[in-house]
């Protein structure tokens, strides 16, 4: 029983247009593959983003940025944190670290990149300076465990980390992390699945076991209040107390 008559008038003001069938929707959703790629769909297109995926295509780099909803994600979060000082771990083409940076509030706040490869940290600096972020963020170059030791030796604190690189050293990224971590940051790391590999009792590679140790500690460590989210290929958010 509808109680407000106004209710389908409203919905037609803000939802779909008028005139759009059920069958047309349906049509819509016959051709979506699973909920990830339905509430992707919901979303408009991001030419920017869009635009860094295709340039690793082109170079024959990995298409391992972080997925489309994730991506939005880490932005909501910096943003509901009031994060100034980001760490991103594993820059590649610097689809993530757009993400970040959409964050920041105007004028204020800085991503710092860590990435191994040279070309790579190139391309990542070309693309956050093309999306108006140039003079906000800080590339090293180098192995991640090295210059995570120079920033703690340099005294540097931050409040969101988002760790994407290689996964062997994901717990030694997570330490490092609790380390230069200012009280109440955020810790956010992707592919925390391993395209299933981690629910696998067959699969016992260093990469497989040093995830499980990470997402064991994001779980069970007591200096983190953690969680892990399932969609796309597994993300873990924890907060530093």
């Amino acid at each position: 029983m509808n109680l407000n008559p106004q209710a389908d008038e409203s919905a037609n003001r803000s939802g779909e247009p008028r005139g759009r069938s059920e069958a047309e929707s349906n049509g819509d959703l016959r051709e979506i593959a699973g909920p990830e790629e339905y509430f992707d769909s919901l979303f408009d297109a991001d030419p920017e983003l869009e635009r860094i995926r295709e340039t690793i295509r082109e170079r024959g780099m990995p298409d391992i940025s972080v997925a489309p909803g994730y991506g939005r994600l880490l932005t909501m979060l910096v943003a509901a944190a009031g994060a100034r000082s980001l760490l991103e771990i594993g820059a590649l083409a610097g689809y993530s670290g757009i993400c970040l940076a959409r964050g920041l509030p105007p004028g204020e706040g800085r991503v710092t990149s860590l990435e191994l490869k040279p070309e790579y940290a190139a391309l990542a600096r070309d693309n956050l300076a093309a999306a108006g972020y140039g003079d906000r963020c800080e590339m090293i170059v180098g192995a991640a465990a090295d210059s995570l030791a120079r920033l703690e030796a340099e005294g540097r604190r931050f409040d969101f980390f988002f760790i994407d690189a290689d996964k062997e050293n994901y717990p030694v990224y997570l330490e490092y992390a609790i380390k230069l971590a200012r009280p109440g940051a955020i810790v956010a790391a992707d592919n925390t699945l391993l395209r299933g590999r981690t629910l696998n009792p067959d699969k016992t590679g260093p990469a497989v076991r040093a995830v499980r140790e990470f997402n064991r500690t994001i779980a069970r460590d007591p200096r983190l209040i953690g969680t892990h989210l399932p969609s796309y290929d597994g993300l873990a958010l924890a907060m530093v107390k």
